[in-house]
């Protein structure tokens, strides 16, 4: 037997505001058009983070727990939930170059179940702290 709940708000018992919502890794959305499904959870992005090379500070970030100077131009990003193990997930990349030295290549050095470490370099090839820099992850949590 199937049931439907047509609701406009879902508030908490106390009737104050907002309410906790878990969804199971099975829950799916329906597209725009309405003609496909999407899975939710797999849509969602497990990790973003946006930090400085140049002090290894963190502006602001989810499931980041810390960020690592590894090398010049190449910062390790720290997770709180941890990845799968297998490595099979996408990060990905974006930074700003706020002189003339010019952008090259912002690549993946590693993929960890706990970390990701990204590698910045110059025009030149050389590597390069940039300021800022970001890195998001699509993926299964472990």
């Amino acid at each position: 037997m199937s049931s439907q709940l047509n609701v406009d708000t879902i508030v908490d018992k106390a009737g104050s505001g907002g309410s906790n919502v878990k969804m199971a890794n099975t829950s799916t959305y329906v597209s725009e058009g309405g003609a496909v499904t999407q899975n939710t959870v797999q849509g969602l992005a497990k990790m973003w983070c946006l930090a400085s090379m140049a002090d290894n500070s963190i502006y602001d970030s989810f499931n980041t727990s810390s960020v690592d100077d590894d090398a010049t131009g190449q910062l390790g990003f720290n997770y709180t939930n941890h990845m799968r193990a297998n490595g099979t997930y996408a990060p990905q990349v974006t930074g700003v170059v706020a002189d003339s030295t010019g952008f090259n290549d912002a690549g993946t050095a590693s993929i960890l179940a706990d970390q990701v470490t990204m590698q910045a370099s110059d025009t030149n090839g050389s590597a390069y702290d940039m300021n800022p820099f970001s890195v998001t992850v699509h993926g299964d949590l472990a």
